[in-house]
């Protein structure tokens, strides 16, 4: 095992093939957790879970559809007989469809709150009795700041993540007395594939809206939520961290 402050934990992070979810698991890596990685597909976890192998820890990679009740059930099942318990859980895993509401089908509404809030749901029901029977866990539910401030054409993936914050303070409330926390990070503007994608004058234009000029990094949003996992953060719970270089302040 890895020396680290995590060291003798378990992280499951869904969403872990690539981005934040990717930057995330080897960051837990160095400081040590065991690591199940879950996203729809396991083949482009496997990179992943060799990488963070290399830094001494365990790594399981687990195909999960959290969009899908019954397979994310079934899929946490998996994960905690990998190593026999999963003490942090990272809702990282989301999807996308963006488009005016008064030209969205109710399928593209359904599917963006099902996979970003109900999958959260899922998994988190599935790891806290676990949780509240070792008292202790974490809980990082990863949001975005456009659930704080709104973002035309994302009706749908703003109403997923705004629920999310909502979801992680009445959860905070339900379980802090058996010691298991529960937070939200709400990230902005990250450079990621999805955002690479964007024409240059639009990322420009995105840009110039943040107070520090730039946009943020996966590894950014990485360095907090294993702030929200160590240690240092458990007399933390039901907070929301904006790591978004000032846009929403």
């Amino acid at each position: 095992m890895s020396g680290g402050e995590l060291s003798g934990r378990v992280t499951l992070i869904t969403g872990a093939s690539r981005g934040i979810g990717r930057s995330l698991a080897l960051l837990l890596a160095e400081r040590g957790s065991d690591l199940v990685l879950a996203a729809r597909q396991e083949g482009p976890l496997e990179e992943v879970a060799a990488a963070c192998a290399s830094r001494g820890v365990r790594a399981r990679a687990i195909a999960i559809d959290v969009g899908d009740p019954a397979a994310a059930a079934a899929g946490f099942a998996r994960a905690q007989e990998a190593f026999g318990r999963v003490d942090h859980l990272v809702n990282n895993a989301g999807a996308t469809g963006d488009g005016l509401l008064v030209r969205m089908k109710r399928s593209e509404w359904d599917r963006v709150l099902q996979v970003n809030l109900g999958g959260a749901f899922e998994m988190t029901k599935a790891a806290l009795p676990a949780m509240i029977k070792a008292r202790y866990g974490r809980v990082v539910n990863i949001s975005s700041v456009v659930g704080l401030m709104g973002n035309p054409g994302q009706a749908n993936y703003c109403a997923a993540k705004a629920g999310l914050i909502g979801f992680t303070k009445s959860l905070a409330r339900e379980v802090a007395s058996r010691q298991v926390t529960v937070n939200a990070v709400a990230p902005g503007f990250i450079d990621t594939e999805m955002t690479r994608e964007i024409v240059p004058a639009a990322r420009e234009k995105m840009a110039a809206q943040i107070p520090l000029g730039r946009l943020g990094s996966p590894e950014d949003v990485a360095f907090g939520v294993a702030f929200l996992l160590g240690p240092g953060a458990a007399y933390i719970t039901g907070e929301v961290l904006n790591i978004s270089g000032g846009l929403y302040m």
